[in-house]
């Protein structure tokens, strides 16, 4: 009986913590607003990570694919410039639960299979603009505010100031 649960002690410290608790993918709502506030439904969009490429339609609440890496979100829609966005993966509890309770390698597992890191759960990207959406500013039953990184150009307001700043 000992080896038994000595066996099943090893089984679940290599598994890994958030790998037993978290699932691979979690669910993601994803909104686009106008610069004016208004909330567009059914743009196209395209959320990309390390394991591959999602489509959604704005306004719907998708399953992506948990990772270490952080994810881009595109959404299009013919009546605006793009809406761009990146939303920040960071450990989640499943992942310290394992550095805390000195489970190495089922840290080095959850790490690789990305069941250690969470994505924003709510995000409202604006077209026009480029967003970064970070879950440490998550507050329950709110979107994620969104940030303009330094360094990151915003889209043009308009078909034709596109061309003119092509041109340029």
């Amino acid at each position: 009986m000992t080896t038994r649960l000595i066996a099943l002690i090893a089984l679940l410290l290599c598994t890994g913590c958030a790998s037993i608790v978290n699932d691979s993918t979690q669910p993601m709502k994803i909104e686009t607003k106008t610069q004016g506030g208004d909330l567009v439904s059914g743009a196209e969009c395209k959320l990309s990570n390390d394991y591959g490429t999602i489509s959604a339609k704005s306004g719907e609440t998708t399953q992506v694919r948990r990772s270490s890496k952080d994810l881009d979100i595109v959404c299009k829609d013919p009546k605006y410039p793009d809406a761009n966005a990146r939303a920040i993966s960071r450990a989640n509890g499943g992942m310290w639960g394992n550095i805390i309770l000195g489970g190495g390698i089922g840290a080095i597992i959850d790490h690789n299979k990305g069941t250690a890191y969470t994505y924003p759960t709510w995000v409202q990207l604006i077209f026009g603009k480029t967003l970064g959406f970070d879950r440490t500013a998550e507050k329950a039953g709110q979107p994620t505010l969104g940030t303009e990184p330094a360094g990151f150009p915003t889209a043009p307001a308009n078909a034709a100031s596109a061309e003119v700043a092509a041109a340029k």
